[in-house]
């Protein structure tokens, strides 16, 4: 009887599927005893036919490649579908013999291999799948089968030809369309950026971008082509299982790691949108504070943003500490050897970092210094423009920025020239030395003049002068007036200082300060022009 492929592959699955039904009543107590890494397949055209067990003078390399040696000679000595089988004792076990030829010796360990103890019936049950897979051998090199194989050769040829030209024209038109889309979508972009984006840019990378997906797509076609074009052939469908068994095994295996990853995947996305959730809320929330839609008691406005992101920062954290057990790999010795190696150089390298992420929570909640006030710490005087966690930024009177860790901040006297104890402002002064010869009331007189001409130095409380020294040659006077603008000390001193030079000069008076000898010859006046007379109005 003439037996078809088809009909061939359907016998060898039933035997395939019977020896498996006679293991599985097997003894357990056998299967244990032989060692699956000592055992190697029978392969024919890229086919497992059986698997045998290797014995002590014998590796089970080097018996499967002597079987399948075997029944490809026995394979290629005839074109017949018939064959006579032999199965005969002998002092190993059981020969399995075809046409005369010897191919295997089935011994004690196949037999436990299969969970079975009789080498008589698992001959038997290997004979009939060797006779199987010669028969599928010779079937398979037949004129009408290599027929079957050319022709659909030419029919996957001509299917890769017409998907290549069509590759080939989407590569042409849909770079073009890209990059008109991408150039038309971001002209507005463009215009209000003055081509800091450029559109043009842009869409020559998405286009390289999607030439190279066609790319992929083009080898990775190409790979599944030449592998059916060799599988079509009975010579060369050893190699086209090898390529792709290399190549489809890791996507299949990868298939099934992704499908028993979906529920930790689940997971993980109910922690993502949850926290995604809580995060908008929190956001919210400190915006409707910041705009005095909502009011608490207590709460600075500078508190705002520094507290959205001190509870982002929990959230986040701790998302992350309730989706750790579920991302892949984390129980692996690799990613836990990984995590106390960054645990370790955390520990080490963030004591300076943790300090100064305290301090600047407690400079960001006690209330002493703010953004935007004028504050003085050691030698540095300027406005603070920023307080993060670690540092915080101050803008000196030189349009300097200076970055002062936030421990030394803490820890340092902070003079603050912003913030008022009462409502009377800041307390500005300077000094000035007059001789002992000038009557003590008319510079008293002329200093608050000088105060009150100064911009910035409020006229109510009025300014006053203090007696601040009695020197060898000159009378020390301190001229106090009182501000509310303490961004603009050093603008506001420079003026009091050149109005009181003004007004001294104008009255003849020397200034006898810092140091003083004797009397020039001339006074140290300068000539001080009159200030010119508003006309009166009518």
């Amino acid at each position: 009887m003439k037996h078809l492929p088809g009909y061939a592959a359907g016998r060898h699955l039933l035997l395939t599927v019977l020896l498996c039904l006679i293991a599985s009543m097997g003894h357990s107590q056998t299967q244990e005893e032989v060692s699956t890494d000592l055992t190697a397949p029978v392969v024919v055209d890229g086919q497992t036919v059986i698997t045998l067990s290797g014995t002590s003078s014998f590796s089970a390399e080097d018996r499967a490649a002597v079987v399948s040696q075997r029944i490809i000679e026995i394979a290629d000595a005839s074109e017949s579908m018939s064959m006579n089988i032999d199965v005969i004792e002998n002092e190993f076990g059981h020969a399995v013999n075809i046409d005369g030829a010897q191919v295997v010796i089935v011994t004690g360990p196949d037999a436990g291999r299969e969970g079975l103890d009789d080498t008589l019936l698992t001959a038997r049950l290997y004979s009939e799948l060797i006779q199987e897979s010669i028969r599928l051998y010779r079937v398979e090199r037949t004129s009408a089968a290599r027929q079957r194989g050319l022709i659909a050769g030419l029919l996957w040829t001509a299917v890769f030809v017409a998907f290549t030209a069509i590759l080939v024209w989407l590569n042409r038109h849909l770079k073009t369309r890209v990059e008109r889309l991408i150039q038309r979508k971001w002209r507005v972009v463009e215009e209000a950026t003055q081509e800091i984006v450029r559109s043009r840019a842009i869409a020559e990378v998405v286009a390289v971008a999607v030439q190279g997906v066609l790319m992929v797509l083009y080898f990775v076609v190409l790979y599944y082509y030449v592998s059916i074009i060799l599988f079509s052939f009975a010579e060369t469908r050893p190699v086209a299982t090898l390529l792709l068994n290399h190549f489809t095994d890791p996507i299949i295996e990868a298939g099934h790691a992704f499908v028993g990853f979906i529920p930790s995947l689940i997971v993980l996305l109910i922690i993502f949108f949850v926290t995604r959730y809580l995060i908008r809320i929190a956001r919210v929330t400190f915006e409707n504070i910041e705009a005095g839609t909502v009011r608490i008691d207590g709460f600075q406005a500078h508190w705002v943003w520094p507290s959205f992101n001190i509870i982002r920062a929990v959230l986040i954290a701790s998302a992350i500490i309730l989706a750790f057990p579920y991302i892949p790999g984390s129980d692996s010795a690799a990613f836990q050897g990984m995590s106390i190696l960054l645990g370790v150089m955390v520990s080490i390298g963030s004591n300076s970092v943790v300090s100064n992420i305290l301090a600047g929570l407690f400079v960001i909640y006690r209330r002493s210094t703010n953004v935007g006030d004028r504050i003085k710490i050691g030698g540095h005087i300027g406005e603070v423009t920023a307080i993060k966690l670690t540092e915080t930024h101050m803008k000196s009177f030189k349009n300097e920025l200076i970055s002062i860790p936030n421990a030394q901040l803490l820890n340092s006297e902070v003079v603050n020239y912003s913030q008022h104890i009462d409502g009377r402002g800041l307390l500005l002064h300077t000094t000035v030395g007059i001789g002992y010869d000038e009557p003590q009331q008319k510079i008293e007189a002329l200093l608050i003049e000088a105060a009150r001409q100064t911009n910035g130095i409020k006229k109510s409380p009025p300014p006053f002068v203090l007696r601040s020294a009695l020197g060898d040659f000159a009378v020390t006077y301190e001229i106090n007036g009182f501000s509310t603008r303490g961004n603009q000390i050093p603008r506001i001193l420079s003026d009091l200082r050149g109005n009181i030079l003004d007004l001294l000069h104008r009255e003849g008076i020397q200034i006898m300060s810092p140091h003083y000898e004797n009397d020039p010859e001339t006074p140290k006046i300068p000539e001080v022009p009159e200030p010119e007379k508003k006309p009166a109005r009518s």
